[in-house]
């Protein structure tokens, strides 16, 4: 059963997962100063992030990708399977296209490099946990470039080829899947399928559902695997 969002009133509860103790400890103590934010647990590898997503349920999980035991990549496809609630928001030094694809492939929400000052990783941790995805920007232009280059245009987004790899999807929703892979933001689906945006909206909220992405990025992710 998935978390609730948490609400003005409560603070974002935060578990910090990193192998090297002074990072760990010194995230702990950043994100323990702002007034909004308590962290509930801290974890030096995979596993125990793990471990403390499914017993804490906090609300985000700040997580490295390089540690020992579980890596950060099988740490978030554990937690997105056995807490769906819980938020995962990548902190790493490595922002190479593999690294960025693997971690959204496996569920991450967001993605920032260890070069984040404290005002971006507070904005981050708080958009998580509304439910947004974020990016550092030089890994959203990294995102953009390597999904378009990844496979010819239209090779693999075509509507019958995405119904035939994603089942359950609609005819419609394809065509929709299809113009979010090549980059078409709403209000251009909207225009080039002559219907409204909020039509748009309720087509990709049931791509999300039905493919188990939190974001477009994702989404555009499992289109170019």
């Amino acid at each position: 059963m998935s978390a609730a969002l948490p609400d003005a009133e409560s603070p974002i509860r935060v578990v910090v997962a990193d192998d090297q103790a002074i990072i760990r400890d010194g995230l702990v103590t950043v994100l323990g100063l702002l007034p909004d934010v308590e962290v509930v647990g801290a974890a030096a590898d995979g596993a125990e992030a793990v471990a403390l997503a499914v017993s804490e349920r906090p609300d985000v999980v700040l997580m490295d990708l390089r540690m020992p035991v579980v890596d950060g990549v099988g740490a978030t496809e554990r937690i997105t399977r056995d807490a769906p609630g819980v938020a995962v928001l990548v902190l790493t030094t490595f922002a190479d296209d593999e690294s960025i694809l693997t971690a959204l492939r496996a569920g991450a929400r967001g993605y920032l490099t260890k070069d984040a000052g404290r005002a971006e990783l507070a904005a981050a941790v708080r958009a998580v946990a509304r439910g947004q995805s974020t990016f550092a920007p030089e890994v959203g232009a990294r995102i953009i470039g390597s999904l378009t280059s990844a496979v010819p245009a239209g090779a693999a987004d075509r509507p019958d080829g995405l119904v035939a790899r994603f089942p359950t999807l609609t005819r419609r929703e394809a065509e929709v899947l299809a113009l979010v892979a090549d980059g078409l933001s709403n209000g251009e689906i909207a225009g080039t399928l002559f219907v409204g945006t909020a039509t748009v909206k309720t087509h990709i909220n049931a791509i999300f559902a039905k493919l188990g992405v939190q974001s477009r990025a994702q989404a555009i992710a499992l289109v170019r695997s």
